[in-house]
């Protein structure tokens, strides 16, 4: 079953001698469970992929699916809604609100959704991020590491349809970035967590199942991990 459909997608800036081709005709689809690693170099495309695929950025043209749902159809306040709930978002710089301790911040989707959260299920993810003893911590008392774990426990709260991770160890050092790699592989390994992984490091791209490598805005190899 295809969790992601990527079709004909673009997206251009200027026209006529100034246009850009940020991306240029994509499309590739990614099954329920997978674990999919996007290198190439700098100006690719990789992070405007990564943009369009979120639903925080609107393509020139051509269409994203998760989970059977077009997200560009979606009205804005729906597109919010759904990327809440559907798309784990995980960002270099942690993007964590600096007056809400631990606890508050993992919580964060549920608490604006409004919904009813099940301590059992919220301990077991807490344990699992090895950050049982930091729940009443700002996030200016973490580390680095510490303070990713937590946005990669935000992105995973909801169960969503797909984690998108966009250079989820560039600001870490080597130790705090295997751990980062660690966790995501848990979440995909133990409960088919579908994860996709922007980096630069070749290395830890080949920790992942499938490896989409893009040039000049375009996905030019697509190949199987072999382990």
């Amino acid at each position: 079953m295809n969790i992601l459909e990527v079709k004909n997608l673009s997206k251009h800036y200027g026209q006529g001698e100034t246009l850009v081709k940020a991306l240029d005709d994509v499309s590739f689809s990614i099954e329920k469970g997978d674990f999919v690693a996007i290198i190439g170099p700098s100006g690719s495309g990789k992070s405007t992929l990564m943009h369009l695929i979120g639903g925080v950025d609107q393509p020139t043209s051509g269409k994203v699916f998760i989970d059977g749902q077009d997200i560009y159809q979606l009205s804005e306040d729906n597109l919010a809604i759904f990327r809440r709930r559907q798309v784990g978002l995980i960002y270099q710089f942690y993007n964590l609100i600096p007056i809400l301790n631990v606890e508050e911040n993992l919580k964060l989707p549920l608490l604006l959704d409004r919904q009813k959260i099940d301590q059992g299920q919220f301990q077991s993810l807490v344990e699992q991020l090895g950050l049982t003893d930091r729940l009443n911590h700002l996030p200016n008392q973490l580390s680095g590491g510490q303070q990713q774990r937590v946005s990669i426990g935000r992105a995973l709260i909801y169960s969503p349809a797909i984690v998108l991770a966009d250079e989820p160890t560039g600001n870490l050092d080597s130790e705090a970035s295997q751990e980062i790699i660690r966790l995501l592989e848990d979440s995909n390994q133990k409960y088919n967590q579908t994860i996709v992984i922007i980096t630069h490091d070749e290395r830890i791209a080949m920790r992942a199942k499938r490896v989409l490598t893009m040039k000049d805005g375009q996905v030019v190899r697509d190949e199987r991990v072999r382990r």
